[in-house]
């Protein structure tokens, strides 16, 4: 099992982190309100409290952030990152859902990895899962299918364990820079929620055929 870092207070963070306990994975809860950081590991049940600034305990530290903050995040902890997985699980879009906020031709994910340390790997996973869907675990007698991206095979294999650890499946799609193509999936799954699905109850994923 893994020993995983959450930073960030929100609904994918709560998420992620009920599922990562149920799999048996030591969770660390990291906020800037310290207070509400304890009341959401309190409310867990053996989670923990960390403290902002402080060097994250787990090997794989989750950003649990908006991206807007992401890659601040990262510089403000520096080398007490070294040596992390780092996932990434921010979608970088516009206020007004047409597009993105970062570089013609990056992702988040790449700009992200601009701000960490030498010896840190950034691992895009996660992005294209609301955090109802998450919470709730395999839907219709299947898991639900993670999308991951990253440049170095060990970070994705142990992003990958974790993933599995949590009753879902991985699935590789390549190099960091794929991220991209994860970014515009979850921009995919916004514009169905505003023309046609109508609520966040649905996941994308791979139906493999015999």
């Amino acid at each position: 099992m893994s020993s995983i870092s959450i930073i960030g207070l929100g609904n994918m963070a709560g998420a992620l982190a009920g599922r990562a306990l149920v799999g048996g994975n030591a969770v660390e809860i990291i906020g800037r309100d310290r207070a509400k950081a304890k009341e959401l590991a309190a409310a867990l049940g053996g989670a923990t409290a960390g403290t902002v600034g402080a060097a994250p305990a787990g090997d794989i530290v989750i950003l649990a952030v908006p991206y807007g903050s992401a890659a601040a995040v990262v510089g403000e902890y520096g080398d007490a990152l070294r040596g992390k997985v780092i996932i990434d699980i921010t979608n970088p879009v516009n206020a007004d859902f047409t597009g993105f906020v970062t570089p013609e031709g990056s992702s988040g994910a790449q700009e992200i990895a601009k701000a960490a340390p030498a010896g840190a790997h950034v691992v895009k996973a996660f992005n294209t899962l609301y955090s109802n869907v998450l919470a709730a675990g395999p839907a219709e007698g299947r898991p639900l299918d993670v999308f991951i991206a990253g440049d170095d095979a060990q970070a994705k294999a142990r992003v990958s364990a974790f993933i599995e650890s949590l009753g879902l499946r991985p699935m590789d799609t390549g190099r960091l820079p794929m991220a991209r193509a994860l970014e515009n999936a979850a921009l995919l799954e916004l514009g169905l929620v505003a023309h046609s699905v109508k609520h966040t109850n649905f996941f994308l994923g791979v139906s493999i055929l015999g």
